[in-house]
């Protein structure tokens, strides 16, 4: 029993056990500020205590929320949750008053740049959740007896999957703003299903509604019951019929579309994706699987990684007794349990398939030393099976970092074939390269230094801190990922002013599996110099929201500085001119956002591809401003069967090059601060 807010803090897990959740229930008094659970309380001035975009590492699972003694007429919010990257809310119930005029809410978002949820229930309430973020992914929700199951108050691109909607008035208003001033920027809906909802989704899209390519919305596989307005327009205009006409919604869009060459400006059916079975499990759904979370076992099925001699201080090196806990975990067929702290690794840490790994509180592997220092002979910090290894991993809560020069530092390598009736694992697991405390790349050693021309004579070799990120290699297949974050540092966390730094990682994450079958669910990668996602020769990946972000300090010096061409990684080659369009001129040389190359059916639902920075100056992404950050920023080349929905950029003057030609250019896709192709599809 609570009569006041409990307080979440930054870098801080709530966790109750899944066995039998734990109930925090508000007193008919409570008075105590905004939600039983406050992530981010505001200050004096109306100012969040922490930036929203800058709340890291943190998430809430396994408990109810019960607001019912609370007055429905009084306001009432079950979790705020202004949050950004490596956080989440799992299996969680919101318990709201349902009495005519009731005021409560169970999730609460008003901004930031998310993120990810699962596994919620909603019961009751005027809004199940009211959401608003830069983007968003999320999972498993289901919304029972509200008078609004979702209330969309703004966004630039989000993912809703498996999401349940039963007996409320209107399942998703995404209307915020009215068609003079859309506030939702985009909405890809899947897998779902709305029953005993006069309106399914409402929003304020029509012929002239502004901005141009607001209000984008996808609906791909979502079953209707007593739905007589599938989607409701501008001014109340039934845009798609519901029951019984329709049923179900195989796919439907409403923005502008590229199939391959556009836009058109579009509201309609579409086809649907041509979903490759291996991404299925048996109801026609994209595969899923929550984060496990091991309830079922007792105490002696599991292994601490203290029991082995692994010291977690960050100091001793704890690559000999990690590597036996790990391996002994997995020949007694145990759980490995990484108990909290930084483990510092000097060369490969061999992940066995079979093995199953869970840290506290993002338990950090460290690489540091020589072993990782060659950029011509790369070496992987965490290699997850040997090549040719078939079998499984799974992994959680666990974060990959590098310390000091590494320029060699591959942090993932993933080799293993595992089937996709039941693939491998890694939920919250991240990786954070630079800006943290034993990193030996802060603020003091890496700052930024946007009034000197960076070349290679100059530049910081102490702040190279990796070669590639995650590498999927050639002859793997199956691999779930879930809310994983691959961060290279843009500002120094312990630092209270949050001080931008300047840290080199070469590449993002290379899927280069040939066999393919890869679930990427609510992934983020940001700051790497050549690219942040590039599948290169594989096939059948599904894939939303993803989420990037260019370096900060490009173009100066511009990619690929410091990271030399590597031909067997099918790197990307960059000119060294720049791009004249009327009267500006914009850099030829930054990271790419997404890359696809000689691959097929990959299948993106949601994309927030952004460049906000030139040498550390926002001019270039300021609305108005022609987009100037970057020339291009994703890439097709030489493949087949490709679908990007929602695909939102900001500071890109072209958005989509396929083949060397230009597609979609940012003036015709105008979204307020961002820019948005609804659909785009290959020619074949």
């Amino acid at each position: 029993m609570i009569n006041g807010s409990i307080i979440d803090y930054y870098y801080t897990q709530l966790i109750g056990n899944p066995n039998c959740l734990p109930t925090i229930r508000a007193f008919a008094t409570f008075a105590g500020g905004l939600g039983l659970i406050d992530g981010d309380q505001y200050q004096a001035g109306g100012v969040l205590g922490f930036g929203a975009t800058n709340v890291f590492w943190r998430q809430i699972r396994n408990f109810i929320l019960d607001m019912t003694l609370i007055p429905a007429t009084s306001s009432a919010t079950g979790i705020h949750w202004p949050t950004a990257q490596a956080t989440s809310i799992q299996n969680v119930v919101f318990q709201m008053s349902s009495a005519n005029g009731t005021q409560h809410q169970g999730l609460f978002i008003e901004s930031g740049s998310g993120g990810f949820v699962n596994d919620l229930i909603f019961n009751g309430g005027l809004n199940g959740g009211v959401f608003g973020n830069q983007q968003f992914t999320m999972r498993n929700l289901t919304f029972n007896n509200a008078v609004t199951a979702i209330d969309q108050n703004w966004d630039w691109g989000w993912t809703y999957k498996s999401i349940n909607i039963n007996n409320c008035s209107i399942g998703l208003d995404m209307s915020s703003g009215g068609p003079t001033a859309q506030a939702v920027g985009s909405v890809t809906f899947i897998d779902s299903s709305i029953s005993d909802t006069p309106i399914g989704i409402r929003t304020a899209h029509g012929p002239d509604s502004q901005p141009p390519a607001g209000g984008s919305l996808i609906l791909e596989n979502v079953a209707l019951n007593n739905v007589p307005i599938a989607v409701q327009g501008a001014n109340n205009v039934t845009a798609l019929e519901g029951t019984p006409v329709n049923t179900h919604i195989d796919a439907w869009c409403e923005g502008h579309e590229y199939t391959p060459n556009g836009p058109t400006v579009f509201e309609g059916a579409i086809a649907p994706v041509n979903r490759p079975a291996s991404l299925l499990q048996g109801d026609g759904k994209y595969y899923e699987r929550s984060k496990p979370q091991y309830q079922q076992y007792p105490v002696s099925s599991f292994l601490s990684a203290r029991s082995f001699g692994a010291t977690g201080n960050g100091h001793t090196d704890d690559t000999t007794a990690l590597q036996r806990a790990i391996s002994t975990a997995k020949a007694r067929n145990k759980i490995l349990f990484v108990d909290q702290g930084d483990y510092l690794v000097s060369s490969t840490i061999y992940v066995p398939s079979g093995s199953r790994i869970v840290g506290e509180s993002y338990s950090v592997i460290l690489s540091s030393g020589e072993y990782f220092s060659n950029i011509d002979k790369p070496q992987p910090v965490v290699r997850l099976g040997l090549q040719g290894e078939s079998g499984t991993v799974e992994m959680s809560d666990m974060i990959v970092s590098t310390q000091g020069q590494q320029r060699g530092a591959v942090l993932f390598e993933y080799n293993l074939k595992s089937p996709s009736s039941s693939p491998s694992g890694l939920w919250d697991v991240h990786a954070r390269i630079g800006g943290f405390a034993g990193s030996e790349l802060q603020l003091a050693e890496c700052p930024t230094t946007p009034t000197i021309t960076v070349t290679s004579a100059n530049l910081n070799q102490n702040c190279i801190a990796a070669f590639l990120t995650m590498h999927i290699t050639p002859s793997s297949s199956g691999l779930y990922l879930e809310n994983n974050w691959l961060w290279v540092a843009d500002h120094d966390v312990e630092d209270p002013a949050l001080t931008q730094i300047t840290i080199y990682a070469g590449r993002g994450l290379l899927l280069e599996s040939q066999a393919g079958t890869f679930w990427l669910v609510g992934t983020a990668i940001e700051h790497h110099t050549k690219y942040q996602y590039q599948f290169s020769d594989t096939k059948n990946a599904f894939a939303g929201q993803i989420q990037t972000e260019t370096p900060y300090y490009q173009p100066n010096p511009s990619a690929p500085l410091p990271f030399p061409y590597v031909a067997s990684l099918n790197d990307p080659q960059f000119p060294s001119t720049t791009i004249v369009d009327g009267n500006v001129t914009i850099p030829n040389a930054d990271a790419w956002g997404l890359r696809i190359v000689d691959s097929s059916d990959i299948l993106i639902y949601g994309a927030g591809l952004y460049s906000f920075f030139s040498d550390y100056s926002t001019t270039c992404s300021n609305q108005g401003n022609g987009e100037v950050c970057q020339d291009r920023i994703a890439e097709i080349v030489d493949s087949s069967g490709i679908t990007l929905y929602n695909l939102n950029t900001v500071g890109t003057h072209y958005q989509i090059v396929v083949d060397g030609v230009d597609v979609a250019y940012y003036g015709d896709n105008l979204n307020g601060f961002i820019d948005t192709v609804a659909l785009f599809r290959s020619a074949s």
